[in-house]
């Protein structure tokens, strides 16, 4: 058995597999965000804890024997957060979160100094971990002199499970401190930010072994001591481990809350002017690159609010026949913009209205707003040379078939929907605990699940969608320049 571990925003996953790669059983527990002001969004680490030892408590309850023959684990996690610890490995402060924006002003900083972009392949986002470390020496200078270990929100729960600090590439490219290309720390980043490499944990990749159970922890649970516990990954990273989209020209779309075209490439392509992330992949000498939409499902999610319908209610409303753009167009911006913008003060909008603009309407919009969203993101993901012939396609949203021709029709790729199952980064983390505790081949691990069905792009509408999408680049600049 192997057990992978995911420590979300809003929960902790346990998922049981087997050497077969069958889910054998899973195990959850709820958690909060604290947003103490506005722009702000923290979590205390005591709570990761206490929301892991539940899950697996709850696996323990369902499986008892299986647990007890568990030989690897995984781990995945949220990105980005800031755990700060003292010489004790006793928490400063409630960790920062990659939702916080309160390091506007010092990320923008640091990405006018040019090392940053060249070294990590990335814009410094105040999301990133670097800028938020800046803004407690600006801030809160006591606490920041007290830092003796900085770690991301999976890799404390790893200290806890096996009493070291070690983190992988993956989850590291998300920092603004590692040198991408290279895989491995950046003395001068972490000079620009007054820290060094003491501060940060080693590292290894997400398919080798980095720490081993600890003896009280397996006793507790029935387990073995000493159980080899697996670098894992970042939350994305960890989920293209659990789809398969581990090789060059494989991508995956994620409709979620937020939305993410994740693509997985063989050698390091940056493009940081165009807000795509470049990140080490969870699998030795391969990257990723991944656009970023903020409000994906998020966007539908507001129009079902203010509309007094559901989400499912308003697709369904649409029919299953993909309809023309009806010239009414919406910016997905509720919250800002990621990719290609790095955008976070522009806000959403509809244009085009007119009397007869019904619910329908708007909520065609809405979908095809996204799906030219992600039009933006494949267009930033070709500029850095990554060219894609399909993408598979997970999420809430993708249930919308609808959407998914939407989808389908805005980038000019086929969208696979893969068969039923649970692909996500508790599955991708248990199958790299599976790799470093056997020394198997991620790539004979790492497989696509089956296709249930695929969407083609309707090459009726493909016209119409063209000429949707620059009236839709059109809106951006104005949009901008109107709120100025």
């Amino acid at each position: 058995m192997y057990l992978g571990l995911d420590l979300g925003t809003s929960g902790v996953k346990a998922l049981l597999i087997d050497a077969g790669q069958s889910i054998i059983g899973s195990g959850h527990a709820s958690l909060d965000v604290s947003r103490p002001h506005p722009g702000w969004s923290e979590q205390n680490p005591a709570d990761w804890i206490r929301a892991c030892e539940e899950a697996i408590t709850e696996l323990k309850g369902s499986h008892p024997e299986q647990l007890a023959a568990v030989k690897g684990i995984g781990l995945s996690g949220q990105m980005h957060g800031a755990t700060l610890l003292d010489a004790g490995d006793q928490v400063l402060r409630p960790c920062i979160l990659w939702n916080d924006t309160r390091s506007h002003a010092e990320a923008a900083k640091l990405d006018t100094d040019p090392r940053f972009r060249k070294l990590t392949g990335n814009i410094v986002f105040p999301g990133f971990t670097a800028p938020k470390l800046v803004w407690v020496k600006n801030n809160e200078p006591d606490v920041f002199a007290k830092v003796t270990k900085v770690l991301l929100p999976k890799d404390f729960l790893r200290l806890w499970l096996t009493g070291e600090h070690i983190s992988e590439m993956s989850d590291s490219a998300g920092t603004s401190w590692l040198d991408v290309g290279k895989r491995g720390w950046s003395s001068d980043l972490l000079s620009a930010t007054s820290l060094d490499e003491k501060q940060m944990p080693s590292l290894v990749e997400g398919t080798e072994k980095a720490g081993a159970l600890r003896s009280e922890l397996a006793s507790k649970w029935g387990m073995q001591a000493a159980i080899p516990i697996a670098g894992g990954a970042g939350d994305n990273a960890a989920s293209a481990c659990g789809m398969g989209t581990v090789a060059a020209g494989q991508a995956f779309v994620s409709l979620g809350t937020s939305g993410v075209l994740f693509a997985a490439n063989a050698s390091y392509l940056p493009n940081p002017e165009s807000a795509v992330h470049t990140f080490c992949h969870a699998l030795p000498y391969t990257w990723h690159q991944m656009g970023v939409i903020l409000s994906a499902t998020d966007s539908l999610n507001w129009l079902s609010e203010i509309s007094g319908k559901g989400a499912g209610e308003l697709t369904t409303e649409l029919g299953d026949t993909l309809k023309a753009p009806t010239g009414v167009s919406f910016l997905p911006y509720l919250s800002g913009e990621r990719t290609p913008h790095n955008d976070s003060a522009i806000r959403g909008s509809f244009t085009g209205l007119a009397h007869e603009s019904s619910r329908a309407v708007l909520t065609q919009a809405v979908l095809e707003g996204v799906a030219f969203a992600f039009r933006d993101s494949l267009e930033a993901l070709a500029k850095a040379g990554t060219t894609l012939t399909r993408v598979t396609a997970i999420g809430g949203g993708s249930r919308s078939h609808y959407w998914l021709k939407a989808i389908a029709t805005a980038l000019g790729l086929p969208v696979d929907i893969p068969a039923d199952g649970d692909f996500g980064a508790a599955f991708g983390a248990a199958r790299l605990g599976l790799i470093a505790a056997r020394g198997a081949d991620p790539l004979r691990v790492c497989t696509a699940p089956a296709t249930d069905a695929t969407i083609e792009p309707v090459a009726a509408l493909s016209n119409a969608y063209a000429d949707a999408y620059q009236r839709y680049r059109l809106l951006y600049p104005a949009i901008k320049a109107a709120t100025a």
